[in-house]
């Protein structure tokens, strides 16, 4: 994996010259189920990918930004870092390794022009639900209506948080405007970690969730 980042990095920097920004996203939604019945081979694949990948990112997108003496990375991490109780404990516990990881980063990077944070994304309407309840990629999207459904009321914001929320708080922290932002975890929920009322996603809430992803995907 990490010679596949470093090309990636590499070529774009190569590409254009410079690279000014890196907005670490990508994941699996991780295992589910109990603590009790965890799978550790399936709990490190997770952690490999939220937490190793992320790590690689930033490594090898630093030494670009260390020549350049500027730059700005931002590391997409989740309110379930923050709350229990909103996914499996995979994600979760990587997620808040995310955040720990890119306070330790903008520490040591902020003196040198490199600004580090992250973004916790709440309830946001993705495929990556459908995905986690066994569907195909496609059909996956395809009944995210289920969960922008759903997510609507679990938040003072009476909606579901979309893709853009997020994108436009990357975009900030990438710009200038964001130049004296360095170590910290933005909440982007609706208000729902600002509040104890509300839906908890609990383990068995998951499950009618998949539930009900399944009965729409089989009605396509």
């Amino acid at each position: 994996m990490e010679a596949d980042v470093e090309a990636l990095v590499t070529g774009t920097a190569d590409r254009h010259g410079r690279l000014d920004v890196l907005v670490n996203s990508a994941g699996d939604p991780g295992p589910g189920g109990s603590i009790a019945d965890v799978d550790l081979d399936r709990f490190q694949k997770t952690f490999a990918v939220h937490l190793g990948g992320v790590l690689l990112g930033m490594k090898h997108a630093s030494r670009v930004m260390l020549r350049q003496g500027h730059g700005s990375i931002v590391d997409i991490a989740s309110t379930t870092g923050r709350l229990a109780g909103w996914s499996g404990l995979g994600y979760s516990s990587a997620k808040a390794a995310v955040i720990y990881l890119t306070r330790g980063a903008a520490v040591e990077l902020g003196e040198k022009g490199i600004r580090v944070n992250s973004i916790s994304p709440g309830a946001i309407v993705t495929g990556i639900f459908g995905k986690n309840a066994g569907l195909e990629g496609s059909k996956a999207d395809k009944v995210a209506g289920v969960v922008k459904e759903a997510f609507a009321k679990i938040q003072p914001i009476p909606r579901a948080g979309m893709p853009e929320d997020i994108a436009q708080a990357a975009v900030f922290l990438a710009s200038d405007g964001s130049g004296f932002i360095n170590g910290q975890d933005i909440v982007i929920d609706g208000g729902h970690t600002a509040v104890t009322r509300g839906w908890s996603f609990t383990v068995a809430a998951r499950g009618e969730m998949s539930k009900r992803l399944k009965e729409a995907a089989a009605a396509l």
